[in-house]
């Protein structure tokens, strides 16, 4: 009876702590890493449906379906270059239950530019990276220029005459525009856009001369002749492209690289072990020929590899957009 009374009188206790602690502080109650998953899991995308990495989310989600015998669920959740979906996955429990693609600029490149509603290091469990997408430098047809080479002098020689477009500040067409501007002494005028869509058509158009913009956008058109690509952002060339040169070819521009990535997390504070089955799971899925292939068809590279791989990468990347955005006095729109 006195065993009972006391369950009793406790009870309301545990009901109060429960509401008002964070979910995370309850990560124990999950279940063991060999239970997993017991119920569908959510991947909140924090990209556009139709956009490249919410297409190969999906193809993720349904290759670790099969895997898991559970359903994963794509939840988009679109706005300030991903940092609403990411906010949305930091509140969320660490019990493997939803998990996080999250992009470059909400992991590396939105706390310079402004004050994040999350902590992109201490609020996240980095699983593995997922995909990189460099950018192709693009040219209106209409410009003198066949090379990089030719584009830089052709710009020096006529102050004023090159325009770039860009989706928005601290997206890598703006930052890819902004480090060959720093690495050369280049001047060119920034165009912002409020649609990726009109941002392409207007270069198409010739509305303006200089687009650095994702490769799976922009290969159609180099390959139609509609535009004319002068270099590719990534270390190394693009196999759907094998005479444009990588910018970091050109004289003076070795290191040039400029990458949109996605990565792959969970909140903080999920179990070590937890963490580890879903790194192994979702780095084996990666490995996928077909998924392999896919990526490399839209001109960018598959990821993978350990959580301390994406942790390091995204230190890196942190480190390299702080210095240029305060060299090159970038403010946040």
């Amino acid at each position: 009876m006195q065993t009972n009374r006391r369950r009793i009188l406790l009870a309301p206790l545990a009901c109060a702590l429960a509401t008002a602690l964070p979910a995370r502080a309850w990560a124990q109650a999950a279940p063991a890493a060999k239970d997993y998953p017991a119920r569908p899991v959510k991947l909140i995308v924090a990209a556009a449906a139709g956009s490249s990495p919410d297409a190969m989310s999906r193809q993720i989600a349904s290759a670790l379906g099969a895997r898991w015998h559970q359903p994963v669920v794509i939840e988009n959740a679109v706005g300030l270059g991903g940092v609403i979906g990411t906010e949305r996955a930091a509140k969320q429990a660490p019990d493997g239950y939803t998990l996080l693609v999250s992009t470059s600029g909400a992991m590396s490149v939105g706390g310079s530019l402004m004050r994040l509603p999350y902590d992109p290091v201490n609020d996240f469990q980095p699983l593995t990276m997922m995909m990189y997408m460099p950018n192709l430098l693009v040219v209106h047809p209409s410009v003198p220029a066949k090379t990089l080479g030719e584009l830089i002098a052709y710009g020096k020689r006529n102050p004023g005459k090159l325009r770039y477009g860009h989706p928005g500040v601290g997206t890598t067409p703006h930052l890819s525009a902004e480090l060959l501007k720093d690495m050369t002494g280049l001047q060119m005028e920034a165009i912002p856009y409020k649609s990726s869509a009109q941002m392409a058509s207007d270069l198409l158009a010739g509305h303006y001369e200089v687009l650095f913009h994702n490769s799976s956008v922009m290969l159609p058109y180099v390959q139609a002749g509609s535009a004319r690509a002068l270099g590719v952002t990534s270390a190394q060339r693009l196999p759907a492209l094998p005479d444009v040169p990588a910018v970091g070819e050109a004289e003076g521009l070795g290191g040039f690289e400029v990458t949109a990535w996605w990565g792959i997390y969970a909140p903080a504070g999920m179990s070590a072990d937890l963490a580890a089955r879903l790194t192994t799971d979702i780095d084996a899925v990666l490995k996928q020929a077909a998924l392999v292939a896919w990526i490399k068809d839209q001109g960018g590279s598959v990821g993978g590899g350990s959580q301390r791989q994406l942790s390091d990468y995204q230190g890196a990347e942190t480190r390299k957009w702080r210095e240029l955005i305060a060299k090159a006095n970038i403010r946040a729109d």
